[in-house]
């Protein structure tokens, strides 16, 4: 029997505006159903040991500390649903099942949370998506570092969108991605998560990401808000030290431009920066976050960030005391179980907290429910025809495939590469044949089969390993293949019979690098830092063995982080950097080694000279530059930016429009790029800026603009980039973000130390303060000559 509408309760009424909604659903809700609305729950969550042994730890998980937290959580979902529900949390991404399994089993959920409560509010459902949705079956992109190297937005708004198709079609209404970390210290093992080192890289691509996700339907979600990278040591979880003035000018202009692309949600870092926890600052969640940018969407904790606070952070005594203070500094939602919030009707029955801060935060995620159509009448969880969902279609692996190929960086092609006519080739090395190696930790292959040690039905996805493709790729080469030894470990057993392999061959190809992992059970991951940035296990030692043999060598990092290769470069007959790749990893490696494909990559990060004591990026105060008064010498082996080609270019007619501006102008910086080789190819014009004289100490230079331009043979391009003079913007001595008149130096090249082109521009005027509202952006044009 059909509702007549004026039977509809205002709330209902798809018809009213989104305000008009929730402003009556509030004003029909409890105390305890409005807190009800703040909270989540993990149904599924069973942590499930791979039998360690007694010294080596806990088991696996796929979050921080989930075999306390999953068992303190232990309410049945009608329970914690009793009064209404904000979150369920990784329904498809806590067991490897079917679309159609978890398709019935989110529809089971979300009849419980209707029927649980007396208004019967569905609750979001999300998930993690970083390297596609982590759940089984679905397609594994590369990791975002790869991302960073590409320096190509669109691609990544190509891939997210794709990724937010797979989300929507699956019922799902929130990605907790992209991370918009940037990279301090390379130590952390959550470098393969981020896009890169450069907030302006990590800018442009995340926002690229959160625009493609979210015209797919699904709200993204930006971590880590903020400082999470920056820890003392590159230590997860460690203490941050770092001044307001840093924080804000390298750690915050990420989010605050996916902040400005329209990001629907924040979850704030596990983090503290000098001693505050960025859950109680209401500094970083309020001030800046709500009255400086505009955000009007939902912050989301971390996961157990919450319960953090009494039990690491220790600056509360207890949940209750948690829940406060992480809800007055502008927390919405407690993920990924309700522990703290539970306390919240409590608190404001003693009066410890006013009901307005439960009001705040309800009515962000009641709107974000309301624009997801969780609250219009006759809603439905049902997802069409689960069976036929195909969660790693031709066409994702087609992305997946041009995103690796683009994110592979040719160091050095040295003697070897591309590859010529060989009549036998060594593969040794433990990222050969290992399809891992290949994928971040955030991939449902790496982040939750382990803890089903008994899964009998493989990866779920088709991953060749780069072996593989290599024979395809070859097939009149005869390919012997050793390991030689694995990622981690001591065993050297493997690496004679690798040795042999090389000796026997007339070149050897050696795979080495990282196996991502949770929780210290992998070489790169989340929580799996490390001391130095030598080889994990005894990798070095195998290359030395190889290189010893006279065999010429060609050595390929399939790495989450850059790592030392002072030693490894100038033995080596060919050098290639493959920040893990992802499924189509393997083809991408194989054709860009025989020159089928012409490598495109830059590095988004540094690649050090040495392994221990400089974990330092490109992004540098003069002190931080060589200089006779430290006898370190802190230059990198490769810089940030680098990549070579198999082709050649010519930059030439470098020019600037104006040589001076107003404090509230603009002007163009223009050149020509030439393919002057045999082969198409892509080059990436990188334009940097500098502050000879400023009232606060600068980098030496910061990247401000760049594009990526793909030429055939003899082709010729115009590029020009657009700086507005917000674009030289420094944080002054005051926290406040100003644009100084005076000399702006101009650079333009393929690197951040090789930049052939120089100029300057002189601002005039007052000093102009700016905020949210001023340029984040250098728009490039291209143009085909």
């Amino acid at each position: 029997m059909a509702v007549a509408p004026e039977s509809i309760e205002p709330w209902r009424d798809p018809a009213r505006t989104v305000a008009e909604r929730v402003n009556d659903l509030l004003g029909r809700m409890s105390i305890e159903e409005k807190a009800g609305q703040l909270g989540s729950r993990w149904i599924g969550n069973q942590p499930r040991p791979a039998a360690p042994a007694p010294d080596e730890g806990p088991g696996a998980q796929s979050a921080p500390m989930e075999d306390a937290f999953a068992q303190k959580a232990g309410l049945g979902l009608e329970e914690a649903a009793a009064a209404g529900l904000g979150h369920l949390t990784r329904v498809y991404g806590s067991a490897p099942v079917s679309p159609a399994e978890g398709a019935a089993e989110l529809a089971r959920q979300q009849a419980v949370v209707v029927e649980a409560s007396r208004l019967g509010i569905p609750a979001i459902a999300h998930e993690e998506c970083l390297t596609g949705v982590t759940t089984y079956g679905a397609t594994v992109y590369p990791a975002a570092i790869a991302w960073g190297a590409t320096f190509d937005p669109e691609l990544i708004g190509e891939m997210a969108a794709a990724i937010g198709r797979d989300l929507a079609q699956l019922g799902v209404h929130q990605g907790l991605s992209p991370l918009m970390d940037v990279v301090r210290d390379y130590r952390w093992g959550r470098v393969e998560e981020t896009l890169g080192e450069d907030p302006y890289l990590v800018a442009q691509l995340g926002s690229a990401y959160v625009r493609g996700l979210q015209d797919a339907g699904i709200i993204a979600t930006l971590k880590h808000f903020v400082g999470y990278s920056a820890s003392r040591s590159g230590r997860n979880h460690g203490p941050v030290s770092m001044g307001r003035r840093e924080v804000i000018d390298v750690l915050l202009p990420p989010f605050e431009a996916a902040v400005a692309a329209g990001a629907g949600s924040v979850m704030h870092s596990y983090s503290d920066i000098d001693s505050v926890p960025a859950g109680v600052d209401s500094w970083l969640l309020h001030e800046i976050l709500r009255e400086d940018w505009g955000f009007t969407g939902t912050v989301v904790s971390d996961y157990w960030a919450t319960p953090f606070l009494a039990s690491m952070h220790r600056i509360v005594e207890d949940e209750a005391g948690a829940a406060e203070q992480t809800i007055r500094a502008g927390m919405d939602v407690e993920l990924p179980d309700t522990i703290c919030f539970s306390h919240l009707p409590e608190l404001v029955r003693n009066g410890s907290l006013p009901e307005e801060f439960l009001d705040r935060a309800a009515r962000r995620v009641l709107t974000q429910k309301a624009g997801l159509g969780l609250l219009d009448p006759g809603w439905n969880p049902k997802v069409d025809a689960p069976e036929d969902i195909r969660l790693d279609p031709p066409q994702n692996r087609a992305i997946a495939r041009r995103l690796a190929e683009t994110s592979i960086i040719l160091l050095e092609p040295g003697t070897a590469l591309p590859l010529g006519d060989h009549t036998e080739i060594a593969v040794v090395g433990p990222c050969a044949d290992d399809p891992r190696t290949f994928m971040g930790c955030y991939a449902f292959p790496n982040h939750v089969l382990p803890k089903f040690p008994g899964h009998q039905d493989g990866l779920g996805i088709e991953i060749p390993t780069v072996l593989e493709a290599l024979r395809a790729e070859l097939p009149g080469t005869r390919i012997v293949h050793e390991t030689g030894c694995s990622v981690m470990g001591q065993d050297r057993s493997g690496i004679p019979a690798a040795v042999a392999a090389a000796e026997a061959a007339d070149l050897c190809i050696a795979f080495v690098g990282d196996l991502a992992g949770m929780f210290g059970l992998g070489s790169s991951g989340e929580g799996c830092d490390v001391d130095d940035l030598t080889l994990p296990g005894v990798q070095a030692e195998l290359l030395e063995a190889l290189s010893a043999t006279g065999t010429p060598l060609v050595v390929v990092l399939v790495s989450g982080r850059p790592y030392a290769l002072g030693d490894v470069a100038p033995r080596a007959a060919g050098l290639v950097q493959a920040f893990m790749p992802g499924e189509e990893g393997g083809a991408a490696l194989a054709g860009v080694l025989s020159g089928r494909v012409e490598p495109g990559g830059r590095l988004p990060v540094q690649i050090p000279r040495r392994p221990g004591g400089q974990p330092y990026t490109y992004l540098q105060p003069p002190l931080g530059e060589p200089s006779s008064i430290s006898s370190v010498d802190v230059r990198p082996l490769y810089p940030f930016g680098y990549g070579r080609s198999y082709t050649s270019f010519e930059m030439s007619g470098f020019e600037i429009d104006q040589t001076e501006i107003p404090t509230d102008g603009r002007f163009r910086v223009g050149l020509t790029v030439r393919n002057t080789g045999e082969r198409t190819g892509s080059e990436v014009v990188q334009l940097y800026l500098s502050d000879p004289v400023a009232s606060v100490v600068r980098p030496v230079h910061w990247l401000a603009g760049f594009a990526r331009v793909r030429l055939e043979p003899g082709q010729s391009a115009r590029v020009v980039l657009e700086v507005h003079a917000d674009r030289t913007a420094l944080v002054g001595r005051d926290l406040q973000r100003l644009v100084e008149p005076g000399v702006i130096g101009v650079s333009v090249g393929t690197s951040s130390r090789d930049l052939p082109f120089e100029g300057s521009v002189t601002l005039t005027g007052p000093v102009r303060p700016v905020g949210h509202d001023r340029v984040l952006d250098t728009p490039a044009e291209v143009t085909m000559l």
